[in-house]
């Protein structure tokens, strides 16, 4: 087995919280945990999204979703609603509220993103990128072994 702090998993994780680091000060100071705040940024690509769908584009788990979207609803950040076509199913959009809350966050996400940028470097930025997207495709036909097994993380 390889060195543990070698893994891939640990790699990933520990690049994920360098870079979290950098921008969770700014989203507690607009009283936005990291997964509202990617919420809310999905939500901004889209008109309106079924909650599952969110799901899959957010990563996050459906019961978290949905304690996590009350609490958007509840401040009024998102509007919620059944589809039309099967209404069982509801669909989430980001509110007049929630676009302006983004549009006070963006500022200092950008100059966090150009602060990144100037460290790390646009070209390696844009290869890391691109290199983590090709790593995500070429593993998405992949058979997970052991998919079965409860301890398969890694």
């Amino acid at each position: 087995m390889r060195e543990f702090s070698r893994s891939l998993p640990m790699s990933l994780l520990r690049a994920r919280e360098a870079v979290m680091r950098q921008f969770r000060p700014s989203l507690r100071n607009h009283g936005l945990t990291e997964q509202q705040w990617r919420i809310l940024r999905a939500l901004t690509a889209v008109d309106a999204i079924e909650v599952t769908e969110l799901a899959r584009v957010a990563f996050l788990l459906g019961p978290s979703l949905s304690r996590i979207l009350r609490d958007l609803e509840a401040r009024h950040l998102i509007e919620r609603r059944a589809a039309k076509a099967d209404l069982r199913r509801g669909m989430v959009s980001i509110s007049a509220k929630g676009l302006k809350l983004i549009e006070a966050v963006a500022p200092t996400s950008e100059s966090i993103y150009a602060a990144i940028t100037k460290l790390y470097g646009a070209r390696k930025l844009s290869e890391l990128q691109d290199m983590l997207s090709a790593l995500e495709d070429s593993l998405s036909g992949l058979e997970v072994a052991g998919a079965g097994d409860a301890e398969a993380d890694e």
